[in-house]
């Protein structure tokens, strides 16, 4: 697995609207070791598809990527798959791009209000 700091469209995270007051802000060092953290604590089988995927980590979606999902700007995407899920790769998938995870660091600040948190919500958010 390569972790670059910097899920399928069809089941993204989102909060919607939502109102959030708290939120716990570090820098890109430490969000990209808590990344690594929560990675590590993801039970097999899934820690070993992971191996094969692409995580990366961004401040926020880009514009195209809200769009593609009918998101407003003001929704909170925490993370998004992009490729072919594992579910729905065979051998002629063996030609395509690498699958990659983007988690959105600032999404996932606004609903957290620990370093715990975060690392508890960036688990949900990759296994999602």
């Amino acid at each position: 697995m390569k972790i670059q700091a910097a899920w399928s469209l069809e089941r993204p995270r989102v909060i919607s609207g939502a109102i959030l007051t708290m939120s716990q802000r570090v820098s890109k060092a430490d969000f990209a070791r808590l990344v690594e953290q929560a990675l590590e604590e993801l039970p097999e089988p899934f820690a070993s598809h992971l191996e094969q995927m692409s995580i990366e980590i961004k401040d926020r979606p880009t514009r195209r990527q809200l769009r593609q999902l009918d998101l407003a700007d003001y929704d909170l995407l925490l993370g998004l798959h992009e490729g072919v899920p594992m579910t729905g790769r065979s051998v002629e998938h063996s030609g395509t791009l690498p699958t990659r995870i983007f988690v959105f660091q600032e999404s996932l600040e606004q609903v957290c209000d620990s370093e715990r948190e975060l690392i508890a919500e960036i688990r949900k958010t990759v296994l999602h």
